[in-house]
C-alpha cells in the first residue's frame, strides 16, 4: 500500500527525506493553501502535515474520506479542530519534546530585552541618537519570576532564571511539590503569583478553560510595574486588557510572541506601543527546533501508519496498534 503525505507548510529537508526514502510513502508538498484548496486536495491523502499556520477546520476535515492522521510539527494544536478529527476517527498527533529548548530560550530573550529595553535602544541608535538615560532598566537578578505552567518548557525556563539569581513562583494544577521542589520553585495559586511576581512567563497550552486567563481582573491584581511574557500561544492574555494597562501605567513592559490574530493587524493598539516588544513567532524558529520537530514527526508518522506504535496523540491514550481501527 501507497501512504500519500501532504506537507502543507515549510518542513525540514532531512524530515521530508525520512519520508522519501521509504517506498511506501509518496510525498506531496504544497505551501500557502487556501482553505478552499485544502479541502478540494485533502480526499487524496492519507496524512497531513502542518506547523501553525495552516487551520485544520472541521469543514476540511469533513472533506478528507482518506485521511487517517494529522500531524503537528510543533506543540501548540488550537490550529486543529481535533473533535471533528476525533469523530472523524483521525489521529491527531505533534512533537510535545522538539521546540523546548528553543521555546525557553526565546522566553529568557524577551524577558532581558523587557529588562533592558534591548530593542528600543537598538533602534535608537540605529536612527543616530545616544540617549542612555531614556533607557533605564531593571536588573534580573532578585526579581520574582511567576511561571504559569511548569510543564517541559515552562520548567527550562525556571532553570535559567535561577542561573540569573530570580526568585520562582510557579502555578501549575498538575505540578508535583517533589518536581518543584527539584526546580528550585515554589508552587502557588494563579493569584497569588500575580500578586508578588515581577515578571510573569506563561507556558500553557491555549484551551477553554486558558483562553484570556489574564484579562482585566488578573492584571489588576498584579503589581505596578509588572512585566510580561508570552512565547506560548496567542490569547492566553487578553490583548486589550493588556493595551489600557500599559497605557494606565501599571504594566512597564510587555514582551509578545504570539498574538489572538496571526499576524496580528497594524492597527492593533498594544503592537504600536512603545513599551511593547514583539517578534513574529518565532518561539521554534531555531534551525536545531526545526529539524527535530520534522524528523521526530516524520517517525512518527511512519510508525503509526505502518501500524507499529502511536506516539504523542492527543486525541487517543496510548494503545496497540493491533486496536486502532484502520480508516
Amino acid at each position: 500500500m501507497k501512504y500519500r503525505i501532504l506537507i502543507s507548510e515549510k518542513y525540514s529537508d532531512q524530515g521530508r527525506g525520512i519520508f522519501e526514502s521509504d517506498p511506501d510513502f509518496e510525498v506531496t508538498v504544497a505551501i500557502g493553501l487556501s482553505p478552499d484548496e485544502l479541502s478540494v486536495r485533502i480526499g487524496e491523502f492519507d496524512a497531513l502535515i502542518v506547523r501553525s499556520e495552516t487551520k485544520v477546520t472541521g469543514e476540511i476535515i469533513a472533506a478528507a474520506k482518506r485521511l487517517k492522521l494529522i500531524g503537528r510539527a510543533g506543540v501548540g494544536i488550537d490550529n486543529i479542530d481535533v473533535a471533528a478529527a476525533s469523530r472523524a476517527g483521525i489521529i491527531v498527533m505533534n512533537t510535545p519534546d522538539g521546540n523546548t529548548i528553543s521555546a525557553a530560550e526565546h522566553s529568557m530573550a524577551m524577558m532581558l530585552a523587557l529588562a533592558r529595553h534591548i530593542p528600543q535602544a537598538h533602534s535608537s541608535m540605529k536612527a543616530g541618537k545616544w540617549e542612555r538615560n531614556k533607557f533605564m532598566g531593571v536588573e534580573l537578578f532578585g526579581k520574582q519570576l511567576g511561571v504559569i505552567g511548569l510543564g517541559r518548557i515552562g520548567a527550562e525556563v525556571a532553570k535559567r532564571a535561577r542561573a540569573f539569581g530570580m526568585k520562582i513562583v510557579a502555578c501549575d494544577p498538575f505540578a508535583s511539590e517533589a518536581r518543584a521542589a527539584e526546580l528550585g520553585v515554589v508552587l502557588t495559586d494563579l493569584d497569588g503569583l500575580l500578586t508578588t511576581s515581577d515578571f510573569i512567563t506563561i507556558h500553557a497550552p491555549k484551551t477553554k478553560g486558558t483562553a484570556a486567563l489574564i484579562s482585566k481582573r488578573e492584571i489588576a491584581l498584579t503589581k505596578k510595574g509588572v512585566r510580561l511574557i508570552n512565547v506560548a500561544r496567542g490569547g492566553l492574555y487578553d490583548e486589550a486588557a493588556l493595551a489600557d494597562a500599559i497605557q494606565n501605567g501599571h504594566i512597564a513592559g510587555i514582551a509578545l510572541d504570539v498574538f489572538e490574530q496571526e499576524p496580528p493587524s497594524p492597527e492593533s493598539v498594544l503592537i504600536g506601543l512603545p513599551q511593547v516588544i514583539i517578534t513574529p513567532h518565532l518561539g521554534a524558529s531555531t534551525e536545531e527546533a526545526q529539524e527535530n520537530v520534522a524528523i521526530t514527526l516524520a517517525h512518527q508518522v511512519i510508525d503509526a501508519l505502518k501500524g507499529r506504535r502511536i506516539l504523542n496523540a492527543v486525541n487517543i491514550p496510548p494503545i496497540d496498534p493491533s486496536e486502532w481501527k484502520r480508516r
